[in-house]
């Protein structure tokens, strides 16, 4: 299967801007942007804590490691996790009895068709892989490789290819250089705040239906040096930094912290995670969550 020049159609209901107000517990402060992010009402899970398993038990240590973000591989829940592979590792043909997505982190992955020629996602790239659908997963020779794994429903399982089946759904890999980005002016259609100082901000759709209470997830791309504000209206965000270093800014400033690739953050709804892309190298981040997302 060749990289695809898919174009993200669902950008329109991704950005659905209102206004809300949500009083989270007195001691908290709130601000017309939402709640102020305290080390308290914001998860965050940095590459160092991670820790990892084999992805599948029946390899061990042959196989990539996973190390979870949310939920459990091993159970019928959504979860999100990151995953190490070592340098120059091939798997068998294999299928999976779930679909998964995932984002190349670091290094640059395989993942196709059995009798597929090989082509190297790198650091940005997104794939889909149908549960059923028989395929072969490797890193490529002379570094480790590290990706971002998200499922909506468990176990992950590996089987053999002999049990493949369609489940609908077709594969697909995606090169960063075939992203269709938005930003402010290509938005008209959706309400949005988004500031002038942010008009260089861009989101591309990855994958959801769109509907108001549906789960999605989209890139956002941050420039260097700029700063952005994220926060879920309606739901818990759950968001993943797959390039770029960014500086997090909590209501204390003694507190804040930097996140490198691999990072993880989280809250409920209405609370401002306050960004800013370091110098360097521009920034893209993974967010996931339900209902509306807003960016400012």
């Amino acid at each position: 299967m060749q990289i695809s020049n898919f174009a993200p159609s669902l950008i329109r209901c991704l950005l659905v801007l209102v206004s809300a107000s949500l009083f989270i517990q007195g001691c908290q402060d709130k601000t017309d942007e939402g709640v102020q992010a305290t080390p308290e009402n914001v998860k965050i899970i940095y590459p160092s804590e991670i820790e990892f398993v084999p992805l599948n038990p029946a390899r061990g240590d042959s196989a990539p490691q996973a190390g979870m973000l949310w939920g459990n591989l091993r159970e019928d829940v959504s979860t999100g996790m990151i995953l190490k592979f070592a340098d120059g590792f091939s798997s068998p043909p294999h299928i999976h009895n779930i679909t998964y997505r995932g984002m190349v982190i670091s290094g640059a992955l395989h993942n196709d068709d059995p009798k597929a020629e090989q082509m190297w996602m790198g650091p940005g790239s997104y794939w889909m892989q149908p549960a059923g659908e028989p395929h072969v997963t490797a890193a490529k020779p002379g570094a480790p490789a590290i990706a971002f794994l998200e499922i909506l429903e468990g176990p992950y399982l590996v089987q053999p290819s002999n049990q493949s089946f369609d489940n609908g759904e077709r594969p697909l890999n995606i090169d960063p250089s075939n992203y269709v980005w938005l930003g402010p002016k290509d938005l008209k259609w959706v309400e949005r705040e988004l500031s002038t100082d942010n008009s260089s901000i861009e989101v591309t759709s990855l994958w959801g239906k769109g509907a108001d209470d549906d789960l999605r997830a989209f890139l956002v791309k941050v420039p260097e040096r700029t700063a952005v504000k994220i926060s879920a209206i309606d739901d818990k965000l759950d968001a993943v930094v797959i390039e770029g270093e960014l500086d997090y800014q909590f209501a204390s400033p003694s507190e804040n912290e930097t996140l490198m690739p691999a990072s993880y953050f989280s809250s409920g709804p209405e609370i401002a995670h306050n960004l800013t892309c370091r110098s360097g190298a521009e920034c893209m981040i993974y967010i996931r969550g339900q209902g509306s997302i807003r960016l400012y």
